[in-house]
């Protein structure tokens, strides 16, 4: 196969109006920044909280709506181990944005934190807070990783351009924009993406749905055809792992910092909440266009096609779906068209998690432990020099895997199991320590790792129920993710109580309160009476 030369302009084409957008919001950034006399940082991180609601919107919707989203539920529907009932990523969105809008934007939107981890720097001080913020960090540079794979892959297939050359570009692009502007630059890109994912994405499913070498999709739903069913089964062993599956996409990105970035970002809780609404609603309507892809996809007699016989499935080249249905099952520049989309979704949520990565990292890191005492241009520099940074090590793990969905997996796994407790605890619960948090973290962590993972090869050493090897591989079939977050989030509750309880009652030594629970009485001073004073004389 040449180079897609029509695809290729159209490409560069694209990046040039993202990137030229950028610019202009950046511009637009220090204009207004200059004229409120805002701080640099308040701007850059959340755009002096003046966002619109409409821009705040399409921002929130395009964060969730990336590359991974797109290839991931198509690459589900697709699978004949899986299908449609497996592909969750809408509407867990739609319960996160649910959540978030019911009990979270209100008490962080009005205790005007900058970023999740404000509240823990507040209660447990900076040491733990900053040894926690790692945790964050690595949620978003993989978040980069897994969008920047999709994107790579896509393009690798329709241009028969390197991988490698794709990724790169495309993080230099959305690098370039998102420290030169920040929230601003990052917000009006995502209304050109997010209109440019709908317009495109809905463009090719004509041309898909009538392709010659395909079947009607309705008979393919529940009838073998030329693979098991796409709608896909859910049997009664399988249904613990789906709900596992459903709550880490959905309650887990409660843990990202995009989630509350966006929020936070808001003029007032009100618009914050309205923001997380109107994403849980647009979100799913996004996830139609990838469904019907891979709907189609299973749908396709492959030895009529030019990519031949035998189909992806069997040549493992199930995460390469959408970009073979768009370059063998529609005209050339439609399979061109399909590229926007994807590289739209792509840069939609790769400046969200740099920025996110950026604002942990200046905020809660470097301002409030290592400079304390930073001038507001030196933390400009540390937020642009952030962004880079986590640009290229998120890009840097491109090539260590090609799978989306495993580092899609990974960092939600990240956010779910290591973040939300820890969230809840220290939002809604007084009783919540540090020593709490100390133990919660380290039992989750541990846990995890003792249930396994086939995804990163880690072989399980505890075996819950269910637990059966296939294809020499063990399959934990209990929700174990969700074992490993309740598990974390009562031990937080549990340990905090305990230690809060033996400090007070003078059990352990007040000089060994590192994170100083027990409660200080204030001193009384006894006042003579009257009658003492007359006595006294």
């Amino acid at each position: 196969m040449a180079l897609n030369v029509p695809g290729l302009i159209a490409t560069i084409i694209f990046y040039l109006l993202v990137l030229g957008i950028g610019i202009w919001a950046s511009i637009k950034s220090k204009r207004d920044e200059s004229s409120t006399q805002a701080n640099h940082a308040d701007m850059a991180l959340l755009g002096d909280r003046k966002i619109s609601l409409l821009v705040g919107i399409f921002t929130t919707t395009a964060t969730w709506v990336g590359g991974t989203f797109i290839i991931g539920t198509a690459e589900t529907v697709y699978d004949p181990k899986l299908g449609l009932i497996w592909a969750v990523m809408p509407l867990a969105a739609t319960l996160a944005f649910l959540l978030g809008g019911l009990f979270f934007a209100e008490p962080m939107r009005d205790r005007k934190y900058v970023t999740m981890m404000d509240p823990f720097q507040i209660k447990y001080g900076n040491t733990l807070s900053g040894l926690l913020s790692v945790v964050p960090l690595m949620s978003e540079i993989i978040w980069v990783t897994s969008t920047l794979i999709s994107l790579g892959v896509t393009m690798s297939v329709i241009l028969d351009l390197s991988y490698a050359v794709c990724i790169w570009i495309s993080a230099a692009v959305a690098i370039t924009y998102t420290l030169l502007g920040g929230l601003y630059s990052v917000a009006y890109t995502d209304i050109i993406q997010l209109s440019l994912i709908f317009i495109t994405s809905w463009l090719c499913v004509p041309f898909l749905l009538t392709s010659p070498t395909s079947v009607d999709i309705t008979t393919t739903s529940f009838n073998y055809t030329f693979q098991a069913p796409w709608v896909g089964t859910l049997t009664a062993d399988r249904a613990w792992r789906w709900m596992d599956i459903f709550l880490l996409l959905s309650v887990g990105d409660l843990g990202f910092q995009d989630f509350h970035q966006r929020t936070l970002s808001a003029s007032s809780s009100a618009t914050a909440k309205l923001r997380c609404y109107a994403a849980a609603f647009l979100i799913p309507t996004f996830g139609i266009p990838p469904v019907l892809i891979g709907a189609v996809a299973a749908s396709t007699d492959w030895n009529l096609t030019s990519y031949g016989s035998p189909p992806p499935f069997e040549r493992g080249q199930t995460g390469l779906i959408l970009p073979l249905a768009l370059q063998h099952l529609t005209p050339p520049y439609i399979s061109v068209v399909g590229i926007g989309a994807v590289a739209a979704a792509v840069m939609s949520s790769t400046d969200s998690a740099l920025l996110s990565a950026a604002s942990i990292f200046s905020s809660n890191i470097y301002k409030n432990i290592l400079r304390t005492k930073a001038s507001e241009n030196e933390i400009r520099w540390v937020i642009r020099m952030s962004v880079v940074f986590f640009g290229l090590a998120g890009t840097s793990l491109t090539f260590l895997h090609t799978g989306v969905m495993a580092f899609w997996v990974l960092g939600g796994e990240i956010a779910y199991i290591m973040m939300f407790p820890q969230l809840v605890c220290v939002l809604f619960f007084n009783i919540s320590n540090g020593y709490g948090a100390t133990v919660g973290f380290l039992v989750g962590f541990f846990l995890r790792l003792l249930c396994g993972e086939p995804l990163l090869g880690l072989p399980p050493a505890i075996h819950f129920p269910g637990c059966t090897l296939e294809d020499g591989v063990y399959v934990q079939y209990s929700p174990i993710r969700t074992i490993c977050m309740l598990v974390a989030f009562a031990t937080i509750l549990l340990v905090s109580y305990l230690a809060s309880l033996l400090f007070n009652k003078g059990v352990i030594p007040e000089k060994w309160d590192v994170f100083q629970v027990k409660v200080q009485h204030p001193a009384h001073t006894s006042v003579p009476t009257d009658d003492t004073s007359s006595k006294t004389c």
